[in-house]
């Protein structure tokens, strides 16, 4: 059984609104205390605030095993970073206790420890030591961090002088080529052009291949589930849910939806505006209103639509198109392309279109609708509108749960022939 290396128990983190916290420097202290005279005089006759109070993380507990990588996800302000930099000791928690085994690397604000006046390669020197390499570990592994940040022929620039996509690739070099039991990463992905941001996620699949303990925050759903086997979610400081990673992406991904305002309600709109989808839904065939649709099973795709300027004997053909949630798209379907064409549409009413057996796997999805209008553009929204799509036994072999196989789902015959 693998060793627990990362022990968080009732971990809590409270902050004072208002209030800097941590250590000042004499200057600060002597500042403040020329200044507190002034303070008193001009508070005089003010009522005293009261101190208010927010808890940044609240009785947070769970373990990691040696070898593990831990996706830890949320919205913005949820706690994520909180807790990396409690776990990096860079803040002390109000309450709770962390138990770690072996050496700690993180990071967290990628090239935080740069000095702008220095140049590329003294910053390696510098950055690592702050990182925790010593010299030698730094100059064994010096030329491949500087290959790795594509910057050779401006290492020995001073990085005031870098761009900020070679600052940010220098700084991710330095950080990526730590050697410690356990590495903490807060949204590292983030920097570079999307190449780089291959290379870093390239980088990372192969710390976690080396049988170290990774805990990785992010927003990127897709590197989430490509890299971690276990995931947290995160709501207003406390522990919503923990389970297997495709399990958690979705579940935060459904809470996102929830949270959604209606999407075609104000959105921007390109065309000439002769119709309007103003509204959307899932049905049954029966014309039951579905909360998520079942994979392999029928579906009604609905569009409430308004008709504002289309003529009786237009030809309209209406279109969806569907994506997955990090917005690659699957598939696009217009009615003409089945020699489907409506005329003569009333003032209002409802665009539906049947698919008899829906090819979706497990998970959160994302739908778009076009109109065309007599060949030309009449209404496309710039909104996606979100669906689900739950596990049903789609090949009859009652197993109901294949989202980690890819978002599409096919059925076929198979046979074989010798040859």
């Amino acid at each position: 059984m693998a060793e627990t290396v990362i022990k968080v128990k009732n971990l809590s983190k409270r902050y004072r609104i208002g209030v800097r916290e941590g250590y000042k420097t004499f200057r600060e202290t002597l500042v403040d205390s020329v200044k507190a005279p002034f303070r008193r005089i001009a508070n005089i006759g003010k009522p005293v605030p009261k101190d208010e109070t927010i808890w940044a993380l609240k009785a947070v507990s769970f373990e990691v095993k040696k070898g593990e990588v831990l996706g830890i996800i949320g919205r913005n302000g949820a706690g994520k970073t909180t807790l990396l930099k409690i776990l990096s000791r860079i803040t002390e928690p109000t309450e709770g206790r962390i138990e770690l085994k072996g050496r700690v690397g993180s990071l967290l604000e990628v090239g935080s420890g740069f000095h702008p006046e220095l140049s590329g390669h003294e910053n390696i020197y510098l950055y690592g030591a702050i990182l925790g390499m010593d010299s030698y570990e730094i100059t064994k592994k010096f030329d491949e961090i500087v290959a790795f940040a594509e910057i050779e022929k401006f290492i020995d620039t001073p990085v005031k002088r870098y761009s900020s996509g070679m600052y940010m690739r220098l700084a991710f070099a330095v950080a990526a080529h730590l050697e410690p039991e356990i590495l903490l990463v807060d949204e590292v992905l983030a920097v570079g052009d999307a190449a780089f941001q291959k290379k870093c996620l390239g980088k990372m699949g192969k710390v976690a291949e080396e049988g170290r303990t990774v805990l990785f925050v992010s927003h990127n759903m897709g590197a989430i589930e490509s890299l971690c086997h276990r995931g947290i979610l995160l709501e207003s400081g406390e522990k919503a849910f923990e389970s297997e990673i495709h399990s958690v992406v979705s579940k935060y991904l459904s809470k996102s939806y929830e949270t959604l305002e209606d999407p075609l309600k104000n959105c921007a709109r390109l065309g000439n505006g002769k119709i309007h989808v103003v509204d959307f839904h899932l049905e049954s065939p029966d014309g039951e209103v579905l909360k998520a649709a079942r994979s392999g099973e029928p579906i009604v795709f609905c569009f409430k639509f308004e008709n504002r300027d289309c003529l009786s004997n237009e030809k309209v053909s209406f279109c969806f198109s569907v994506y997955t949630d990090k917005e690659f798209a699957l598939f696009h379907y217009y009615s003409h392309f089945s020699n489907i064409y409506f005329q003569d549409l009333p003032k209002q009413g409802w665009a539906k279109c049947l698919i008899p057996e829906l090819y979706l796997s497990p998970g959160n999805y994302l739908v778009m609708s076009y109109t065309l209008v007599s060949g030309e553009r009449a209404d496309w929204p710039q909104a996606f509108l979100p669906i689900t799509v739950v596990g049903a036994d789609f090949y009859g072999t009652g197993n109901p749960n294949l989202s980690s196989w890819g978002p599409m789902l096919v059925k076929g015959k198979w046979a074989v022939k010798e040859i």
